[in-house]
């Protein structure tokens, strides 16, 4: 099963939330917005990922090189295109 996640970074957490292929969402998470912490809860081998959708943000670039580093297959995303695909995922649902 192929799993996704998004992250919501702010300067002080950010906010981790996985689904499976299904959407169905299988963890949700909030971790101090500093590379070691996202990669502890991204590597768990338990989550084969297919992408990780990163917040554009003052620590984007940090993070991005830093889940890059780590051969996970991260894209930054802007904030309003972030926000349309939520809105499409839940219109999605209710269909």
């Amino acid at each position: 099963m192929d799993y996704f996640a998004g992250l919501d970074v702010s300067v002080k957490d950010t906010s981790v939330c996985i689904v499976d292929d299904t959407g169905r969402i299988v963890r949700e998470v909030r971790v101090t917005s500093e590379p070691d912490a996202l990669l502890t809860v991204l590597r768990n081998p338990t989550y084969r990922f297919k992408r990780i959708g990163l917040e554009a943000g003052p620590l984007s670039q940090w993070l991005f090189s830093a889940l890059g580093e780590a051969n996970l297959p991260v894209i930054c995303v802007e904030t309003r295109h972030m926000r349309a695909a939520r809105y499409a995922t839940s219109v999605s649902r209710l269909a």
